[in-house]
């Protein structure tokens, strides 16, 4: 894996933040939506709309919790098997946090970039689009999702923590977490899943075949790997493999990142009521739209 040093800096940096923040001052709203006043500020929301995106630009957008730090890491190996070059992260790559300073700094950096996201569609940056840079769009299903969520929060020591998991469960169902609502973020991606340049992949597809999902992930990117280096990736990307070495890649909090990254690990706290508040959520927002289908929420929500 890439050099992380700078990476685990900020990350000690934002958690060393929210040791003196409790969880009713987490959040500031920017355009709507909920963010950590431990990883973003609204200055830098503002010079973002400044940030200027290359062609070759590899942009990951997710929501939290979803696979992002997993294909964090299939990309930055996927670019050293191809080029030979080590990906190196002078930045901290989630392209909305960190201080307003860093878009101007990003323009020293070598091609190409990696730049993960948890935003809306309509609030990236015009550049991205004007561009034409790919965007790869990761999506796990629901449940799973606010379980990870939730465990996050509870099991990192210096994160603010939620009394109970009925209580984040409210909170995540009614879109009052990080990154605002699973469903706007849905609804808002769902329009754009096929457009030219945008490509969708499903957390549990990549469990079920990483190797498979990882030839895909390449070859939208336009990386030329044998299959040999292809399976020699899958092997370095398993859950075992990452949290192995998740402190070395992540620091204190790599643990907690990859805890478990198993599907259907919602049932061990969902309730029935819970359950079927959020089957209904999900008919209501995502039943009969193309990502509700690309979701097959039936095979991992309603077993």
């Amino acid at each position: 894996m890439a050099n992380k040093s700078k990476f685990i800096d900020y990350i000690d940096e934002a958690l060393e933040k929210s040791k003196a923040t409790a969880l009713s001052r987490l959040f500031f709203t920017y355009q709507g939506i909920p963010y950590p006043i431990t990883m973003c500020t609204s200055e830098t929301f503002q010079a973002l709309d400044t940030f200027e995106a290359r062609s070759d630009d590899i942009v990951l957008a997710s929501y939290p919790k979803c696979g992002s730090n997993w294909i964090l890491h299939i990309i930055s190996e996927s670019i050293f098997a191809d080029s030979k070059k080590k990906y190196e992260y002078p930045e901290f790559p989630v392209l909305e946090c960190g201080d307003p300073e860093k878009y101007q700094r990003m323009k020293l950096l070598p091609s190409p970039r990696i730049l993960a996201t948890h935003l809306h569609y309509d609030k990236l940056p015009g550049s991205i689009f004007k561009n034409k840079a790919k965007i790869l769009v990761i999506f796990r299903n629901p449940k799973d999702t606010a379980v990870s969520f939730f465990h996050f929060h509870n099991d990192v020591p210096d994160i603010p923590s939620y009394s109970s998991w009925d209580e984040f469960f409210r909170q995540f169902m009614k879109g009052q977490v990080s990154w605002g609502s699973y469903f706007d973020f849905a609804i808002n991606w769902n329009k754009h899943l096929d457009d030219e340049n945008v490509k969708f992949i499903l957390y549990e597809d990549l469990k079920e075949n990483l190797a498979a999902g990882i030839k895909q992930i390449t070859e939208f990117f336009g990386f030329s790997l044998t299959g040999e280096q292809i399976q020699t990736i899958s092997a370095q990307s398993t859950f075992q493999a990452m949290r192995a070495k998740s402190r070395e890649t992540h620091g204190a909090v790599g643990p907690f990142l990859f805890r478990k990254g198993e599907v259907g690990d919602w049932k061990n706290l969902f309730t029935e009521t819970q359950n079927q508040e959020m089957d209904e959520k999900f008919k209501e927002r995502l039943a009969g739209t193309s990502l509700g289908a690309k979701l097959k929420y039936e095979s991992y929500c309603q077993a």
